[in-house]
């Protein structure tokens, strides 16, 4: 059955709950119903916005048993700790609720499996939101992969490299969960920005599934420095061991023999980036540089006439011409506030995929394989880089799974004339 305004409860409301609560306050057919944080002070800044924008006060609540408790509420977000996420979707879902859940790493393979097995038993809606698989730059590259202008796959890069010392030290005075998983764990603790764009291009679970993994981390020193320079030898934290590596270096072999390189390295002064790389038979793309190279379309050496293979071209002009339909869509209505309006995307695409009632463009079996990673990695690292394998969450259908139905939203293929 379809509906159509859904009636939504957001479970956390820190720094990033709050902000994709103000979001989802932008999206016609959503409205929020309940919202939900231990934290009082968080519960009432957030009701005050739901009423400043809608002129109704939300129901609120500490315990997220009693949000999951009320009847008409058709799904939650869930935005808290990434080590408490999958116990509240499933509990969510047991409660017949659509579960739209923020990103983050496993803590365990058997958290993967409980919320693949939830969701199959309940048939309620999962959606990981990921807000990257919709950004402006991976689905312009995404429709140009879908076009042949790389063709076959062989190679992908990504990473998680941000400089998020003070965010992760600062943890206990701001109650952000980062500083606790640094401090005990040793892996790529955040894969799931740089995986989604990339494990969707190489149709990982439709036709296409990750083998194996091979991880290494190098020592720890930029927190411990950081925490020297600005807060003092005698800051309770100065003489901690992080155990978290300050890069950690993730190789992925797929099935049909692409491989994949993940970074993660968040605790070293350096800007921002995706570090993505897309490397096929017929060319390369670049993020760092902006610069790709197609044979036998990027410019001819002037002087030999030939092709010249070591001549990088701008990507801005692809970017144009090969924009993705929604983003041209998008554009034209007016791009939302939010990482340069991938929130808004992502959070439409959930909507959508409820209203609906058709399945959700990144559902539980990506979800699983993608956070597992995190902590396959920690047991690879562990190990001295052993490989380690990497569960089929399908169960085997990933050989040959029905097609989904189109949407705008879809990031299985490009369906342009779903698009005035």
């Amino acid at each position: 059955m379809t509906k159509e305004i859904i009636n939504i409860g957001v479970i956390g409301l820190g720094i990033r709950g709050r902000f994709l609560m103000n979001t989802l306050l932008e999206i016609d057919n959503a409205n929020i119903f309940a919202l939900c944080d231990p934290i009082g002070e968080r519960l009432e800044q957030a009701a005050t916005d739901v009423v400043s924008k809608t002129g109704k006060k939300p129901l609120i609540f500490a315990d997220f048993n009693e949000l999951l408790s009320v009847k008409e509420i058709d799904a939650v977000l869930v935005c808290t700790t990434w080590i408490t996420h999958c116990k509240i979707a499933i509990a969510a879902m047991k409660a017949g609720k659509h579960v739209g859940m923020e990103v983050g790493g496993a803590a365990s393979i058997e958290e993967c499996w409980q919320l693949v097995r939830v969701t199959e038993e309940t048939g309620k809606k999962f959606m990981l939101l990921e807000n990257c698989c919709y950004a402006d730059n991976e689905l312009a590259l995404f429709n140009m992969e879908r076009k042949g202008l790389f063709g076959e796959l062989i190679h992908l890069q990504g990473g998680y490299e941000h400089d998020l010392r003070e965010e992760i030290v600062l943890g206990k005075e701001n109650k952000h969960g980062r500083l606790y998983n640094f401090l005990n764990r040793n892996g790529d603790l955040y894969p799931t920005h740089q995986l989604g764009p990339i494990a969707k291009m190489l149709r990982i679970n439709r036709g296409n599934r990750f083998l194996m993994l091979t991880s290494m981390a190098s020592k720890s020193r930029g927190l411990h420095e950081w925490i020297l320079e600005n807060k003092g030898k005698d800051y309770y934290l100065a003489n901690k061991t992080f155990e978290q590596g300050d890069i950690v270096t993730t190789m992925i072999k797929c099935a049909h023999g692409e491989t994949v390189l993940l970074l993660h390295g968040v605790s070293l002064p350096r800007p921002y980036s995706r570090d993505g790389r897309i490397q096929g038979t017929k060319g390369i793309w670049l993020e760092d540089g902006n610069t790709i190279y197609l044979h036998g379309i990027s410019p001819y050496n002037i002087q030999t006439c030939h092709e010249d293979p070591h001549q990088w071209e701008n990507f801005d002009n692809y970017r144009k011409t090969y924009r993705h339909p929604l983003w041209l869509e998008y554009e034209k209505k007016g791009i939302k506030e939010g990482h340069g309006g991938i929130d808004y995307l992502v959070l439409s695409a959930f909507a959508d995929c409820i209203i609906k009632d058709i399945e959700p463009p990144i559902d539980v079996y990506d979800t699983a394989v993608w956070m597992s990673i995190t902590c396959l990695s920690e047991q690879s690292v562990a190990m001295g880089s052993m490989p380690v394998p990497v569960p089929d969450f399908t169960s085997g259908s990933w050989i040959n799974r029905p097609e989904l139905k189109p949407s705008k939203y879809s990031l299985d293929e490009v369906h342009e004339d779903l698009f005035i």
